[in-house]
């Protein structure tokens, strides 16, 4: 059975339900909108205009209800229906009744005789946004170059509510265009496949000739520079990082995208540039389409920022092009992007790199399932969750991990990996530009492999595709990752000398040389060490203090510092430190240091890892060292225990 064929853009695959929007989006259909904003700077405000470009779907419906926020001020709203004979606007009235904590509910009037199923009508909304979710000015001590301020938009998973009146789920995809008019010396970029600069107006123009969700319109001002690093992909970034970021990554953004085209089929959105954040970006990485944000740390690591950026390249195909249609389905973009990510680094890196890197994650996974237990429905892939709950709370390693697990298990169903990449070429095609429920998938593949249906494979005792995805608990199959083991078993031997022996000799220990240990090889260590905490020896903090990836475990380790005997040096460290940290970190570490119950102030306060899509280190600037969650919700969430978007990176 095939998904039936969607009759527009803006339309979602099936009639659905998304308890996360306010708005009545299954009663229209959204072809286009225009975004027209000045950037204030000194008053942090962005002002202007949204026009929506609707047709309604059936009659009798006078009323257009959109997502909003309490930061958004509306000014006023008018219609008009092009080419009618009446073309100029009609003032509307409206009302804002509170919805959930995360966004508020517009309601527009519309005039019964403008109101016609398949007829085209124009609704134009000025507003001023304050201080949202999705909006984050920066003052230019927080930004890494320090001389001006920065602005950004973090649209994931229901924040861009806050940036601009919409219908506000992954359900509904459009195209767009924006004007945005900004101070002298400011550079504008957003998720857009075209672009332009009146200089002497100082005026910045976008278009975005494919259909996307509310969530992937982004948008960054500030001091940027770009070079070019392929033929369709440039680094942007502040002057003091350009060249380390050009640097790092070279002529690599071409090379995965090469290797992802082989295997998926063709990237659509013409551009792949990226824009490197500063440290206080919310989250590690975001796919935003034809634009990636990245966080400026990673530059550190270049595994990381190698897997965070593939990672953001598989989205290109897996949750950009064919979209989760609810947030309580973010496994089929999240499981399947992941799972692109690492064919792709399979491909360009080998397997035992892609084991690696998959074994730090899957630990993760299991290392979080013991803090939550088997029975906790968040561990489901399908999370059914109640109104008012904010899907961003939600997003955890289960997206990811688990998401990827399955994906794994029907590509072995097929017997061929490379069959199976076939299969998702060709699903790609099949749904491009739309937004899919989990049956659509499953649909899709037991027609592409008959012989699997026949055999019942989605009823298979113990693995019932229905289990896999309503089910709690881990995942009930995981990859065979045995082409690890050469970069695995020494990290798992250090680990046991250390566990296993009363006092480790130090030379012994020592004779493991960690210098030309991988990122992953220092990361799973670490892991596994933390696993065990508080750790085992004095020794081993000096050890592991000898590499430069420590800082990404910045909470864990000043919660063991403070519970021996050197807490006085944890505090030197911290006042040493501190003004480089992003406000939501410093106030998570002086909570520990300075408050008598250490382990309940951690638990209320956000979570910490730059891993997983994340950034491992410190920026190359004088900036935060570190990113923490913000604690309003924002984006893909990262745990304690680490890991990407548990986006960590989108």
């Amino acid at each position: 059975v095939e998904p039936s064929a969607v009759p527009g853009p803006g339309s979602p695959q099936c009639p659905l339900v998304d308890v996360a929007s306010a708005s009545n989006f299954s009663c229209f259909q959204l072809q286009h909108f225009h975004l027209d904003l000045r950037l204030n700077f000194a008053v942090k405000e962005m002002s202007g205009w949204l026009v929506l470009d609707l047709i309604p779907i059936q009659m009798g419906n006078h009323i257009l209800v959109l997502d909003s926020h309490p930061s958004l001020l509306i000014h006023s709203i008018d219609c008009k229906v092009p080419r009618s004979g009446q073309e100029e606007p009609v003032s509307l009235t409206y009302r804002i009744d509170p919805f959930t904590d995360y966004g508020s509910s517009l309601n527009i009037s519309l005039p019964a005789a403008a109101v016609k199923p398949g007829r085209l009508i124009e609704i134009t909304i000025r507003y001023t946004t304050t201080d949202g979710p999705a909006i984050w000015w920066l003052d230019s001590e927080l930004t890494c170059g320090q001389s001006r301020p920065l602005v950004f938009t973090q649209g994931h998973s229901v924040c861009n509510r806050s940036f601009f009146p919409c219908f506000d789920t992954p359900a509904v995809k459009s195209t767009y265009t924006a004007t945005v008019r900004v101070p002298d010396g400011v550079t504008v970029l957003m998720s857009a496949s075209r672009s332009a600069y009146s200089k002497q107006d100082r005026v910045f123009q976008f278009s975005m000739e494919f259909p996307v969700p509310s969530y992937l319109v982004a948008l960054v001002a500030g001091e940027l520079q770009h070079v070019d690093v392929g033929p369709r992909s440039r680094v942007w970034a502040e002057p003091c990082l350009l060249s380390c970021a050009v640097k790092k990554l070279g002529g690599s953004v071409e090379h995965w995208l090469g290797v992802a085209e082989d295997l998926f089929g063709p990237y659509l959105w013409g551009r792949c540039d990226i824009v490197f954040l500063p440290p206080s970006f919310p989250i590690v990485a975001m796919e935003n389409p034809c634009l990636t944000f990245i966080i400026a740390s990673i530059l550190e690591s270049s595994e990381f920022l190698l897997i965070d950026v593939i990672h953001e390249i598989a989205h290109g195909w897996f949750g950009n092009t064919v979209t989760n249609a609810t947030w309580e389905e973010m496994w089929l973009s999240e499981g399947l992007a992941t799972y692109a990510q690492r064919r792709i680094t399979t491909e360009a890196y080998g397997e035992a790199f892609t084991c690696l890197e998959t074994v730090v994650r899957l630990d993760a996974l299991h290392r979080q399932l013991r803090l939550l237990g088997d029975n906790n429905p968040v561990s489901k892939l399908q999370v059914k969750f109640e109104p008012g709950v904010n899907p961003s709370s939600l997003m955890n390693l289960f997206t990811y991990e688990k998401g990827f697990c399955f994906v794994s298990y029907l590509s072995k169903l097929c017997g061929d990996i490379h069959r199976f990449d076939h299969f998702l070429r060709d699903y790609i095609s099949k749904f491009k530009f739309k937004s899919v429920v989990a049956q659509d998938l499953i649909d899709y593949f037991l027609g592409y492999f008959p012989e699997l249906q026949g055999a019942a494979v989605a009823q298979r005792e113990g693995l019932e595709f229905e289990r896999w995805l309503s089910g709690c608990g881990p995942p009930l199959y995981e990859p065979d990752l045995s082409g690890g083991d050469p970069l695995i078993q020494p990290v798992q031997d250090l680990c046991d000398l250390w566990r296993n022996i009363e006092c480790p000799d130090l030379q012994t220990v020592t004779s493991f040389d960690l210098s030309v240990w991988s990122t992953f090889q220092i990361v799973l260590f670490l892991d596994r060490m933390l696993d065990h905490s508080p750790l085992p020896h004095g020794d081993v903090a000096n050890t592991i203090g000898r590499t430069k990836y420590i800082l990404m475990y910045t909470v864990p380790l000043y919660e063991d510092l403070v519970a021996g005997v050197m807490k006085y040096v944890a505090v030197e460290i911290f006042y040493q430190t501190q003004r480089r940290m992003h406000p939501n970190l410093r106030r998570t570490i002086q909570q520990i240091l300075f408050q008598s119950s250490s382990t309940q102030s951690n638990q209320n306060a956000p979570a910490l890892s730059l891993m997983s899509s994340s950034s491992p280190s410190p920026s190359p600037s004088p900036s935060p060292s570190l990113t923490t969650q913000p604690q309003q919700p924002s984006a893909k969430a990262t745990t304690t225990i680490a890991l990407r978007d548990v986006n960590v990176s989108a």
